[in-house]
Order: C-alpha cells, then structure tokens, then sequence
C-alpha cells in the first residue's frame, strides 16, 4: 500500500535532513582533528593554552561524530542532495565552522565574550581579517597559531566552494565560466572530488614555497608558518599588533606582496602554470584586467606618496605595492597607517575594497570578472548608442556572453550594493561616524578586514557595538558565500515546497 503523499514528503524531507545533518557532521569532526595542530605550539610555547585547545578539540569532535554515527544514512537510502540542500549545506557548514572555531578563544580566556569570540572566528574563517583583539604581541601562541590557521582552513575551503561547488549550485563567480564561458579546459577536472584533489595540491605547494621563502629571510619558523596561512588565504591576521610591518625588512615585505597577487589569481590559472600551459595564463581576459588594474594603483599611489608624502621613490614604491596589493586581494596586511596618506591615495585603496581579486580565488570583493564583463557591458551600449543599427556582442575572449549571464552579474551586484547601504545606514544608527561605518562595511563584506577612521590598519574593532558585530559578521559570510548563497536563505520561495 503506498503512503500518501504528504507522508511520502516528510519522509523524503526526513532523510534529506539526517544527510545534511551527517554532512556537517563530517564537517564538525574534521574541525576538532585540525585544533589538535594549534596544541603542538602551546606545548612548545608553554603559554597555558593547551587545556583549553583540548576541550575545544573534544567537544566539536564529539559533536560532528555524534552527528555523523546518529543520522548516517543505510546504504539504501536514497542520498541524492537537491540544489536547495546545497545551498543550506554550505551556509550552516560555514556557520558551525564559525561557532565551534571561536570555542579555544572562550576557553582561553582571550575573548570571554561569545560575540567577540564568534566575530573574531567568523573574520578568520571567512578570511576577512577584521579582529578585535588587541596586544598579539603577548597572547598564548597556540591561540594565535588557530587564529592564522582558521584563515588557511577558510581559504581551501573557498577555493574548493568556488570552483567545485558553488557552479553545482548555478552560483557563484567561477558560475561564469560555465557553459558558454568556459573551454572544455578552463574546467580542470570532470568531477567536483577530482577538482578539490587537484586544487588542494595547488594550494599546499604554494604555501609550502612562500613558507620556505620567508624562512630564508630571517623569519622563525612559527611566524613563516602563520603568515604563509594568512598570506595564502589572503586573510591577513598577523602575530603582532604592528603586522607585517613587525619585521621591518624589505625582502619580507616583496616575498609576502608576490603572495598575496599569486593568491587573488584564479586557481585554475595555477594549475595551468604548472601543467606547464604558461600562455593560457597571459591569454586569460581576467588576469590582464587584474594585473593592469594593480599595476596602475601602484604608479599612481607611488608618485602620490612620492610628492606628497615620502621623501624617497624606492620607499614609495615599497609601501604603494604592498598596500595596493594587500587591499585589492582583501588580505588586510599593513606595513604603513595608510591612513595618514594622502586623500588621493586613500580614496583609490577605498575604491579598491570593492574590487577583490579574480574568481576562483581565495579573495572576497565583486571580482575582477564581474567588473571586467560590467565595463565591456557599458562600452557595448555606448558603440549602440553612436551605431544603432550595429551588432555587437559582449565577448570574454572568444567567447559571447549571453544576455542572461550579464543579468546575474547586474543582480549581484545590485544585492552587494545594496546589502552594503543596509548594513552601512544599521551602522550609523548606532553612532559611527560616516567614515568608520562605511569603511567597516565595505572592509567586512569585501574580506578585507582594516578600513579607515576608527577601523583603520592601526584600530580594532573591539569598540564597535554587539549588534554592530553581528552584523558585520553577517557581512563578512555574506561577502564570503557571495551574496547569492546566504541571501536565498531568508527568502519565502526558499522554503516553500
């Protein structure tokens, strides 16, 4: 006799949920494994951290193994996951992360305080590299070490969401290069798993080299690890309140400048780079607009600093390069209080904030993609304009990008826009100031972490008030799930049948 089909929803909603649940299950108790890493340099350090990293360790992985052995499905069941289980898999997934990584900080004692704490682990999971801590300088090294690693996490885990997840789900900005984007080998791998195997390595390699590079220019093991994490991830949480510029060397600051552009680039271009395909990288549109658009920043930052700031050119250039590279790939490093710097200086590193690096990469922003495509959109209207009677297509490469892929774009961005106005005017009502508010947002949403004014690179935001956190901790999963993701969540149509 068959069920109704009100019971056969439910049962089929049932088992959707214990496969989600089992998931972030999995999820949950690969967390607590990677807070075993932190313990080893609290015991090398002796900073009186280790109990509290080890709780931590127990309770996310007696949670996720609870969840993965109580809702692990029968070989029988039917474990096909639909588009709409996706897009809760990965916004919970990066929530949990969230709430159970801000654990060694409660239990340390460093961040006492369950926002702080969460904000502090949100900011390090998303890469975004806002903090409210204060005094690194003196905090338990196995705290600091999670804190780096957190970002290192996040940052593999974006790549992977971004090329081999998020264009499962019809999402996200490598969704571009699908279909009538993409070649056949601008898709890596035929299988997602494949994908993530590939992107892995990618990503280890480069980590392990900038690791060795910063050794070999004087940097101790333990700070070549943790910036290498913040570095790669473009996150941007330093050991020092000073950051980079803690070490006051000028090969550290090229080595991590060098890191921090090969991370805003697409991952696919690095596996490209070392199957040895080196000119699909210098054929690749987004790159050259990435690329030109530093390189400009640079020059005009430079000569600006130059004229009306600094006395020499070779320290112009220094500090321009690694501000203009570390903000544009929302790292949030800082060798200098660009705050101070002249107005032309700080309003182009503002309008950069927006930008973020390329697509399928560990960086936060719109992405050089969708802006590269919103450029040739505005040039295409003006040539029919002048030539009304003329076909022209907008092209990424060879290729025609149809008028449906320019509509996600525009909505994208009219959702980043307007979610930065919301969170921007919620702000204010608290009493921050224009520039702090605006700046802050922008800073969380982008990923990038310092802005200006009372969140500048030499603030915290520890003064921010509790629902101003919450809601730039919204920002920041916002930005890091690109929009789409976590907005979807909140609508009616979401949840209905």
């Amino acid at each position: 006799m068959s069920l109704p089909p009100s019971r056969n929803f439910t049962s089929a909603l049932n088992m959707k949920t214990k496969s989600i649940l089992y998931i972030l299950g999995a999820l949950l108790f690969s967390l607590g494994i990677t807070m075993l890493f932190p313990i080893v340099w609290s015991i090398f350090y002796q900073d009186g951290d280790v109990f509290a990293l080890l709780e931590s360790c127990g309770l996310t992985c007696a949670t996720g193994a609870t969840l993965y052995l109580l809702f692990r499905p029968h070989p029988d069941d039917d474990r096909n996951l639909s588009h709409r289980d996706g897009f809760i898999i990965v916004a919970l997934g990066w929530i949990l992360t969230s709430l159970f990584g801000a654990l060694p900080f409660i239990f340390s004692g460093v961040l006492p305080n369950f926002t702080d704490a969460f904000f502090e682990s949100m900011s390090g999971f998303t890469t975004t590299g806002a903090t409210v801590l204060s005094g690194l300088d003196h905090l338990p090294r196995g705290i600091l070490f999670w804190r780096s690693f957190t970002q290192w996490l996040g940052g593999l885990g974006i790549i992977i969401l971004s090329i081999a997840v998020m264009p499962l789900l019809g999402i996200g900005g490598m969704q571009l290069y699908k279909s009538e984007l993409a070649s056949r080998q601008d898709k890596l791998m035929p299988r997602a798993i494949e994908t993530a195997r590939t992107l892995w390595i990618v990503y280890i390699i480069l980590s392990m080299i900038q690791f060795i590079m910063l050794l070999s220019g004087g940097m101790d093991s333990y700070n070549a690890l943790c910036h290498t994490f913040s570095t790669m991830s473009t996150g941007g949480f330093s050991t020092s309140d000073a950051s980079v510029g803690q070490f006051h060397s000028a090969y550290i600051d090229a080595v991590i400048t060098f890191f921090m552009f090969v991370a805003g680039v697409n991952f696919a271009l690095h596996y490209s780079l070392f199957t040895g395909n080196i000119t699909s990288v210098f054929r690749n549109s987004e790159f050259r607009f990435y690329l030109g658009i530093i390189l400009i920043c640079i020059l005009v930052i430079t000569f600006n600093l130059r004229f009306s700031l600094m006395n020499g050119l070779s320290d112009s250039l220094r500090y321009a390069s690694f501000q203009t590279v570390s903000i544009m790939t929302g790292t949030g490093f800082v060798t200098a209080d660009y705050d101070t710097w002249p107005v032309l200086s700080k309003a182009m590193l503002l309008i950069l904030m927006f930008f973020g690096g390329s697509a399928g990469a560990t960086t936060g922003g719109i992405k050089c993609l969708r802006i590269m495509l919103v450029f040739k959109h505005v040039y295409v209207e003006f040539f029919r304009l002048i030539h009304p009677h003329a076909v022209k297509s907008i092209r990424l490469g060879t290729r025609i990008v149809y008028p449906e892929t320019m509509s996600s774009i525009w909505g994208f961005l009219i959702l980043y826009l307007g979610l930065t106005v919301a969170a921007f005017l919620a702000l204010t009502a608290m009493g921050l100031d224009l520039m702090t508010a605006f700046s802050a947002v922008v800073a969380t949403i982008g990923n990038v972490g310092p802005g200006f004014g009372a969140v500048g690179p030499s603030q915290i935001y520890d003064h921010i008030p509790e629902v101003g956190k919450w809601v730039l901790s919204f920002c920041m999963l916002a930005g890091r799930l690109e929009i789409y993701t976590l907005m979807v969540l909140i609508t009616v149509q979401f949840w209905k049948k």
